[in-house]
């Protein structure tokens, strides 16, 4: 029995990151085209001569759309794309329509093109064992932040301490030294 062998688009809508911004054509067949954004980077702060990059490179490489001219580039996080096993390879849909956006590209620049595919190279990596390694990053890295946090909170409390202890009448204090006026022997009343 032979399984079929998953495409690489079907990979990268599967085991994408939280970081990723995923671009294609609206309503045509095209390449899907990721953005890993730096860490603390939100998709709304993406730059604009970045985005018409990518929506040149979205529309090269579109079989329908490379031709045509005024035509939409759709993008959103990858985390809004919802794929169902009724879809066709490569199809998708979003959880919220309100985190799509759209960049409109009126005709193909060939200098944008060109300079892009001067720079391309082609990789198949492990998208799985990707994802995993990264999470496992992103966690060492938040428990990291816990420990630190909690070393600090243990640092405040031993300061807060060490501040009461200074204010406490407690060193001075001991049983043994104290004395009444009754145990000197002095029987005079006070008044």
């Amino acid at each position: 029995m032979t399984h079929p062998v998953p495409s690489l688009d079907e990979d990268l809508i599967r085991w994408g990151w939280e970081e990723d911004v995923w671009f294609h054509v609206d309503k045509l067949s095209s390449a899907h085209v990721y953005l890993r954004l730096p860490t603390g980077m939100s998709w709304d702060a993406i730059p604009e001569d970045l985005l018409t990059d990518l929506a040149q490179l979205v529309k090269a490489n579109s079989i329908g759309g490379h031709k045509l001219n005024s035509l939409q580039i759709v993008y959103t996080p990858w985390s809004n794309l919802k794929k169902t096993g009724d879809m066709a390879t490569g199809q998708v849909g979003f959880h919220s329509p309100r985190l799509v956006k759209y960049i409109r590209v009126e005709t193909r620049i060939n200098e944008i093109v060109n300079r892009l595919n001067k720079t391309k190279t082609e990789s198949f990596p492990d998208l799985c064992a990707e994802r995993q390694e990264h999470q496992q990053e992103l966690n060492n890295a938040k428990k990291a932040v816990l420990r630190e946090a909690a070393k600090r909170e243990k640092e405040i409390e031993a300061e807060r301490k060490r501040q009461a202890e200074a204010r406490s009448y407690d060193r001075i204090y001991t049983a043994a030294k104290m004395t009444s006026n009754k145990d000197a022997g002095d029987d005079d009343d006070f008044m």
